[in-house]
């Protein structure tokens, strides 16, 4: 069976956190039903479903295609919100895709949104494509501004960063800063024999999922649909066929036919392990298993003491009222501790334990662990599981 003449490179799955909305199983069968040999999906600062997404690609024969929508800071003194999209081409790309996105997290002011700068780009852009990023890109963005010095000298900056790696990304989902843009970004690309790239900016499936979105991007930004300054996608940026991609950019062939040359150009899934959890620090010695059980055991005794002993019970009727709740507090610590979970348990205890403290709400509890005897002596969670 043929394959199709065009493969989307800007997929926003729900990974893209209260942003995207497609799930990966379904990102799936979309390319299988327009025989789209790959797909590239570029959440918003995260590689949050890399893993799912290349295991779900691979088993469905679909090439995955690993790629981020870079917050890049406009300059050292403040933020903004350009995006520039990046897709892996091997090993060396992920791993460097890895180092940026850890960064934006782990290196942001407290209370700024997580963001690289240009700075961080330097000696981490190997085995990494870059696209322009359309008008909310580092080169569209200042460019629907009218400043044109500033938009020109980000281009020749991603040219130096990604050489031989840069594609200058063209869009058209009906927007006037789209068509105010372009004919810039045309000339531009011509003059510095750089190649042109078409993308569709993807959030749904399709249109009849646009209201939909609508009301999930509310709920992100906490305001009503009838709210005129929300943020908001048009109609335009769901997951087209590539027969409607190819009528929609018939006057530029080759931007189309770049996104085949850029699937080849990437060969690299995300390498899949077992989960790697945290240990709990400062034990001075004690096992992660010891000290859970040591918590566990006391925090019972205070739950047996405050919510089953009655007042006027004998001592044996007392250990006649425990021996159920010990019992299963044993066997429960057998499980947990022989699937490597000790540290888990206790780290959710303190994340729990301290926001109580500060009286801030937690939730009952969910999954197996939360109705656990485990869980009730930590106080993670307050309901009697027997």
């Amino acid at each position: 069976m043929a394959h199709a003449d065009f493969v989307h490179l800007r997929v926003h799955s729900a990974f893209s956190l209260s942003e995207g909305a497609i799930l990966i199983p379904d990102l799936v069968k979309l390319c299988k039903r327009y025989a789209m040999p790959a797909v590239a999906v570029t959440d918003s600062g995260n590689l949050f479903g890399a893993m799912q997404f290349s295991e779900a690609c691979f088993k469905a024969g679909v090439q995955p295609i690993i790629g981020c929508l870079l917050p890049l800071a406009a300059d050292q003194g403040g933020l903004s919100a350009e995006g520039l999209p990046v897709l892996v081409q091997d090993e060396t790309g992920y791993g460097n895709l890895v180092k940026l996105v850890s960064h934006a997290f782990l290196e942001s002011e407290p209370g700024e949104p997580p963001h690289i700068t240009w700075d961080d780009l330097e000696g981490q852009s190997e085995g990494l494509i870059a696209l322009t990023g359309g008008v909310s890109g580092p080169v569209g963005r200042p460019l629907t501004e009218g400043q044109r010095p500033a938009a020109e000298a980000a281009l020749s900056r991603l040219e130096s960063l990604f050489p031989g790696r840069l594609y200058v990304e063209l869009t058209r989902h009906g927007l006037d800063e789209e068509k105010r843009i372009e004919p810039t970004l045309l000339q531009w690309a011509y003059d510095r024999e750089l190649p042109l790239i078409a993308t569709n900016d993807v959030y749904f499936a399709d249109t009849a999922m646009h209201r939909a979105h609508e009301a999930l991007l509310c709920i992100a930004q906490g305001v009503t649909l009838s709210n005129e300054q929300r943020r908001r996608v048009s109609p335009e940026h769901y997951f087209k066929s590539p027969a409607e991609m190819r009528s929609l950019f018939a006057d530029l062939p080759e931007a189309i036919d770049n996104s085949l040359i850029i699937a080849r150009r990437c060969a690299a899934r995300a390498p899949a392990h077992a989960p790697i959890l945290p240990a709990f620090p400062g034990l001075d010695g004690v096992s992660e298993a010891d000290e859970l059980r040591s918590q566990a055991e006391a925090g019972l005794e205070k739950r047996l003491a405050d919510h089953v002993y009655t007042p006027g019970m004998s001592d044996s009727e007392r250990k006649e009222s425990a021996k159920t709740y010990r019992e299963r507090l044993d066997y429960e610590l057998g499980v947990i501790n022989h699937m490597e979970y000790p540290g888990y348990f206790l780290i959710v205890a303190e994340f729990v334990g301290w926001a109580k403290a500060q009286d801030i709400p937690v939730g009952p509890g969910r999954g197996s662990g939360a109705g656990s005897v485990v869980a009730w002596a930590l106080t993670i969670t307050d309901l009697d599981p027997l």
